[in-house]
């Protein structure tokens, strides 16, 4: 496969479980409103926080609100993370492979960027903004749905589900990261509402709450954090991205499982190794925050790896 192709299928994959998860953020924090009010900034500065360009949305937004926040993780053309922004780079991806990838691949996406685009002309996304989010979650849902049933299971696809894992991975970890950060920690149950909606929050947040009530009943800090981060059968689960995207890249590669022959083979290895083996008491002691952004800045480092692998792929 070209280098080119690789990189678009990629990054078309990426951007698309970007959008989804944004959508998540934002939802959830309307739906936190309703259940604690007056306080705001409290409820949507955490978001800007997540996407790590708090700095960027001050200068350009100043105060944390409702409207401000949405229409920059939503609507803001200029800012390259935003959801209209990244659906046009994955649909420019998209559109740069339409001979490699399905015709109904492209045909998904390229609706799911219309629709958001007429969005921006009208004001129903904020008339009825969780009305409009659950649809966006639905259009990215779909589109997974449709490029795992009309992709080949060859490098293409598993191109796209390495791009879609290591994404999932680290916006698991973000949303975790500011919650942990913000909220109380310990092995018994949560007394506080506030405090039970917050981490209940935590877990919608990632579609998760159904799951870890069928396994934990309680909402237990520490067992809420051992499930986004251990879980493996969870797809959210960062052990669980990180095990199967592992499994991905080798596929790519041909290199057996449990070899390396590159640094992003070796990085995301060691990765899952220390995640079998990590001790969820032991890092809450050491502090959350440090451990969760040594976790994001490796999986940077393993997707700059990836694309010295991506960029050698030949014809």
């Amino acid at each position: 496969m070209l280098s080119r192709v690789a990189d678009s299928i990629y990054w078309m994959s990426r951007y698309v479980e970007r959008v989804e998860n944004l959508a998540r953020f934002i939802d959830v924090t309307l739906n936190l409103m309703l259940d604690l009010p007056g306080d705001e900034v409290g409820l949507w500065q955490p978001l800007v926080y997540t996407t790590g360009d708090h700095e960027l949305f001050a200068r350009k937004y100043g105060r944390a609100n409702q409207e401000a926040v949405v229409r920059f993780l939503a609507f803001d053309t200029d800012y390259p993370n935003s959801i209209v922004s990244c659906l046009r780079a994955a649909r420019e991806n998209a559109r740069s492979v339409r001979e490699t990838i399905s015709s109904e691949v492209w045909e998904h996406l390229n609706g799911f960027y219309n629709t958001v685009r007429e969005a921006l002309r009208g004001p129903a996304a904020f008339e009825s903004p969780s009305e409009f989010f659950d649809g966006i979650k639905l259009w990215s849902h779909s589109f997974k749905g449709v490029f795992d049933s009309t992709m080949s299971r060859g490098e293409g696809w598993q191109i796209g589900r390495l791009g879609r894992l290591l994404e999932r991975a680290d916006k698991t970890s973000r949303i975790l990261d500011v919650k942990s950060f913000m909220l109380p920690h310990g092995e018994g149950p949560i007394d506080s509402e506030e405090d039970d909606l917050q981490w209940s929050s935590v877990l919608h947040s990632v579609g998760g709450f159904e799951m870890y009530r069928q396994s934990h009943h309680a909402l237990i800090p520490e067992r809420v954090i051992a499930f986004l981060l251990l879980d493996q059968q969870f797809p959210r689960a960062i052990q669980y991205c990180i095990k199967h995207a592992d499994r991905a890249l080798h596929e790519v590669t041909g290199t057996p499982e449990g070899e390396y022959r590159h640094p992003a083979e070796e990085r995301l290895g060691k990765l899952r190794r220390e995640f079998a083996m990590l001790n969820v008491p032991a890092i809450v002691a050491d502090g959350m925050h440090a451990f969760l952004d040594r976790l994001q800045t490796r999986l940077n480092e393993v997707g700059d790896a990836l694309q010295s692998i991506i960029s050698a792929r030949a014809a």
